[in-house]
């Protein structure tokens, strides 16, 4: 890989040790990858947030970075938090959680990342713009901003991406270049994609049967934000690249920067049925969760809209940005969601907060969050409709 004369001095130590271990990472992915240069991007969302994933070992690694004066060098956030940074006893955090919690947020923090803990960094300001060049984390993210606004980025590790931040660049591979980025297979949809579940059914069927493969989709007339949202949720979480075209939807299908591919695979109802089967496991259900990705203002209405004069009966989080959370509060959407005993959790997911032993059986709108649940807190999984889980929540001695 080819270094320009200030990478170089970088490198060599010049800047000082956070600046070097920073380059050092990026060089060392651009020769495993074969990147011929690094590339200036304009935004940075890292992962490795959780504490309940880093643990100590990933606790002491940022806070040595952070000491020795590395810096964010473009606009970076950072991915959910294990808890709601403000109201974590709410949630049932003990404080010695919080305490290593609130330490890894303070590291980032001096090295100049901002504290909005979203997988939808895209629905509180730092939207890319069509053919912009970033280095995001999150897979969910990743995905939709590739798939559906046509911006670049890889899936990064944690440090991979908070090196990228501190240096203000990337390695040109992958996603960055036009040619990796066409569809390798055709998929026309046989049927009517009614809700978001359908839409996580399809990327759980695309990632499952077709691992690796850009899809090209065909047969959606039309498909909300939440419905594309969930679709880039589960299609990478299931074994999918994070990159999918849908035709006269997706940004570059629209502007015809890619091409459709001749070989055509069908998906009917019973594909999409099928899928749904097997995200569902069954067991008593104790909690519900919506909000992976996190929700939108338009996902909190209506929320609200089915919570309104009722009472939940099994503990629910709603999950989403706080900057999301404070417009739905001055909006009034969030005191119908709070007065049927639903908590509204900012900054963290059910993917990467702490619950193995405290719930045995959650109900939710996301097949993402089924695969994490179900593997990081063994939970056992339920997906269903807003409508579904919202009634689950709010009658009592209901089994998935």
């Amino acid at each position: 890989m080819q270094l320009t004369h200030e990478e170089q001095n970088v490198l060599n130590g010049e800047e000082g040790p956070g600046k070097q271990k920073a380059m050092e990472i990026l060089v060392a992915l651009g020769k495993i990858y074969n990147a011929t240069r690094l590339f200036p991007i304009k935004s940075v969302q890292v992962a490795g947030v959780s504490y309940n994933n880093l643990g100590d070992a990933g606790l002491e690694f940022l806070q040595q970075w952070a000491n020795q004066n590395a810096k964010a060098s473009v606009p970076a956030m950072l991915n959910p938090a294990g808890m709601d940074l403000k109201n974590w006893q709410n949630q049932g955090i003990t404080k010695q959680f919080a305490e290593k919690q609130q330490d890894v947020i303070h590291a980032y923090t001096q090295m100049g990342i901002k504290p909005d803990c979203t997988c939808t960094p895209y629905l509180i300001g730092m939207q890319p713009e069509y053919g912009q060049h970033v280095a995001w984390s999150e897979s969910s993210a990743v995905t939709y901003i590739n798939s559906i606004i046509g911006a670049r980025t890889n899936r990064e590790g944690g440090p991979s991406a908070l090196a990228s931040a501190i240096i203000g660049k990337t390695p040109y591979y992958g996603l960055h270049l036009q040619e990796n980025r066409q569809p390798d297979m055709l998929v026309k949809i046989k049927t009517d994609l009614k809700n978001s579940v359908e839409f996580s059914a399809l990327g759980y069927h695309l990632g499952k049967n077709y691992p690796e493969k850009i899809p090209y989709i065909t047969g959606i007339k039309h498909a909300t934000q939440s419905k594309l949202k969930a679709l880039s949720a589960s299609i990478v979480t299931y074994g999918g690249p994070p990159l999918f075209h849908i035709e006269n939807i997706t940004a570059e299908a629209k502007k015809k920067t890619v091409k459709k591919p001749e070989k055509q695979n069908m998906i009917d109802e019973k594909d999409i049925k099928k899928a749904i089967q097997e995200i569902n496991d069954s067991g008593p259900i104790d909690l519900i969760f919506l909000g992976c990705p996190h929700c939108s203002l338009e996902e909190l209405e209506k929320i609200a809209l089915l919570l309104k004069n009722k009472k939940v009966h099994k503990e629910t989080w709603i999950a989403t940005a706080r900057k999301t959370m404070e417009r739905a509060k001055h909006k009034g959407i969030i005191k119908p969601i709070e007065t049927s005993g639903a908590k509204v959790v900012c900054d963290t997911c059910v993917a990467v907060t702490p619950l193995k032993g405290r719930f045995h059986g959650l109900a939710t709108n996301s097949a993402k969050a089924c695969y994490y649940s179900r593997g990081t807190n063994a939970l056992h999984c339920m997906i269903g409709s807003t409508e579904k889980c919202i009634k689950i929540a709010t009658e009592e001695n209901n089994e998935c």
